[in-house]
């Protein structure tokens, strides 16, 4: 008996902190709205709005037209996954539906709700001011015989509580894949779209980078001795004259002697000079013999 009631104790004080854990607030990346909710909340239907509330949630949660909504601490915030990370809202891009719904809905209403009608939307005009009450002028004037019907719940999000609520750079890649509704009112486009560039991981410039590779891999293949031309910013040579060779001029002008001397072109230079003097010592001789004749003869005699 001792023992059951000390399991029973220990049950309750588990239940009471989780319930605990849903109305206190969390300190989300950056930014803190007073909202955690370890687990995918329970939503129920506005009846005859196109909008979801929480009622176990100790705040003023609502889900509408495939994103949450959350009034805290006079603003609103939105996010396309139950427990954020939040995105303020300026009332003047809050949805129409958003604000018609009516104050009794609102679990944790602030004080200035106090006197107005549970059955009625709250007076935004009143607390906006007249300003704002002129740019969403007939917010509150709507065909309630031709209210859309609501956005189906992503409940694939059960899933990812915990531990396991993914990352911001994780949850566009869950959300295409898990949940194809695309929101049809066109202040919630925008801050859908917004959203899913913001959680977007950033690009890296690969423009940028192909600078760099492309000038390494030159290099690799004209090897260490010989640069690559697109770096040293030289001209090409035209195509109507010859390519020069490792000449005097350009030994000249270099201050040292080329790496073009030992190819095949200055073998063939040295060959040719060779056999052109070879070709001058054998003309020599009969060029002197025939200016000579006599001499020739008589010196060839005297040594016989």
């Amino acid at each position: 008996m001792r023992n059951g009631l000390i399991v029973l104790w220990m049950l309750l004080c588990w239940v009471t902190s989780a319930s605990a854990q849903v109305s206190i607030g969390i300190g989300l990346p950056g930014v803190s709205i007073g909202i955690n909710l370890p687990v995918y909340p329970q939503l129920v239907p506005v009846p005859g709005y196109p909008v979801y509330y929480a009622p176990h949630v100790n705040s003023n949660y609502f889900f509408y037209d495939g994103m949450y909504w959350v009034y805290q601490q006079n603003n609103w915030y939105a996010s396309s996954w139950y427990n954020g990370p939040w995105g303020l809202v300026v009332p003047e891009a809050v949805p129409l539906f958003v604000l018609r719904v009516p104050v009794r809905y609102y679990r944790q209403p602030p004080p200035y709700f106090r006197g107005w009608r549970a059955d009625a939307p709250p007076r935004w005009g009143e607390h906006w001011g007249n300003e704002w009450e002129q740019r969403r002028g007939g917010w509150d004037n709507w065909n309630r015989s031709a209210v859309p019907p609501p956005a189906p719940l992503p409940v694939y999000q059960r899933q990812y509580s915990g531990n396991r609520y993914p990352r911001v750079e994780q949850q566009q890649v869950l959300q295409s894949q898990n949940y194809r509704y695309q929101p049809h009112d066109a202040v919630v486009q925008q801050h859908y779209q917004a959203q899913r560039v913001q959680s977007a991981p950033p690009s890296t410039p690969q423009g940028r980078q192909a600078v760099p590779q492309e000038g390494r891999s030159q290099q690799d293949q004209h090897g260490p001795g010989q640069p690559s031309s697109i770096q040293q910013g030289a001209p090409p040579a035209p195509r109507g004259q010859p390519p020069q060779t490792g000449g005097g001029d350009v030994q000249r002008s270099a201050g040292q002697p080329g790496p073009q001397q030992g190819g095949p072109t200055a073998q063939r230079q040295g060959q040719q000079s060779q056999q052109g003097a070879a070709q001058r010592e054998q003309h020599e001789p009969r060029s002197q013999g025939q200016g000579g004749g006599p001499q020739g003869k008589g010196s060839a005699q005297e040594s016989k």
